[in-house]
């Protein structure tokens, strides 16, 4: 745990190593979702503007999440912005994400099935990266266990004071019980899915597959994942609200599953052609820049 990386001389400006990690992760991100959106002839301008409302919609859905989670935390007012020091809910951040993204796609038109599985590898990797920040700073861990890869974080960090106030360890000790390395599953987990959904990627037949293909499996490996956290408490039906979340998002997967057997083979880049050569001509793209939206 690092929760601090720096403090700036003479402003008394603490770094946090969250805020640094989640920059991080939405860097990693928009990259390779513009990278994706080129490559399957999406314009890369498109993500560029669709990226403000994206970000701003998942900030706000991740927190409002939170405190949804943990009203406690909320001591004044400015506590409510206070997100550089941790406190955002990922499944938040995808809800509120979507919803910036349909404001901008209803505002500027654009493919958006096939956005959405360019996008789909980068919610992966964001995952990924964003976890290690969770690790650095104390939260998302998990419960007690002795497993030769436990961790044990320091006193006063969020692990350290939840053990004191269930009377598991004593205020003077240095360090909580072993628990399970929750952060580090869920960076695991992260990578699994990107190599995943990036293989399968070229192998699609229809747009919509790989995010399909995403909201089945991530739902699955987060609520085992979920169940081993022990920072959450019951929220319905004996689980989480990240696991309710997850039934939910993997019965909308296996739905969008559904949807997209029933339709033709069909993908956007595939209405970029090659026409063959002439003798003495160059070759000639032909781009469906008129085809509907989707």
């Amino acid at each position: 745990m690092y929760r601090i990386l720096f403090t700036v001389p003479g402003l008394n400006l603490s770094i946090h190593s969250f805020s640094v990690v989640v920059l991080l992760a939405v860097a990693a991100a928009l990259y390779l979702t513009a990278w994706r959106a080129k490559r399957e002839g999406l314009d890369p301008g498109v993500v560029s503007e669709l990226a403000v409302w994206l970000l701003t919609g998942g900030i706000i859905g991740a927190r409002v999440f939170y405190i949804i989670q943990h009203p406690e935390s909320i001591q004044r007012f400015s506590d409510l912005f206070m997100v550089w020091q941790g406190g955002l809910v990922y499944y938040g951040c995808l809800i509120g994400g979507l919803i910036g993204s349909v404001l901008y796609w209803v505002r500027h038109p654009f493919p958006f099935v096939a956005m959405a599985d360019a996008v789909a590898p980068a919610l992966a990797i964001g995952c990924a990266i964003g976890r290690v920040g969770c690790l650095l700073n104390g939260c998302c861990y998990g419960d007690p266990c002795h497993l030769p890869w436990a961790i044990q974080f320091p006193a006063e960090s969020f692990p350290w004071y939840r053990q004191v106030e269930q009377g598991l360890i004593a205020p003077f000790d240095s360090w909580t019980l072993p628990l399970h390395p929750t952060q580090l599953y869920a960076v695991l987990d992260g990578l699994f899915i990107l190599g995943l959904l990036t293989t399968f990627y070229p192998r699609r037949r229809r747009d919509g597959e790989v995010m399909a293909l995403l909201m089945v499996t991530y739902p699955i490996t987060r609520f085992v994942i979920e169940g081993l956290r022990g920072d959450e408490g019951v929220f319905l039906l004996g689980m989480t609200m990240s696991q309710g979340i997850s039934v939910v998002v993997f019965v909308a997967g296996l739905g969008a599953w559904g949807l997209l057997l029933r339709q033709p083979h069909a993908r956007l880049a595939d209405r970029v052609t090659t026409l063959p050569a002439r003798p003495h001509a160059a070759s000639l793209e032909v781009r469906a820049d008129t085809a509907p939206v989707s």
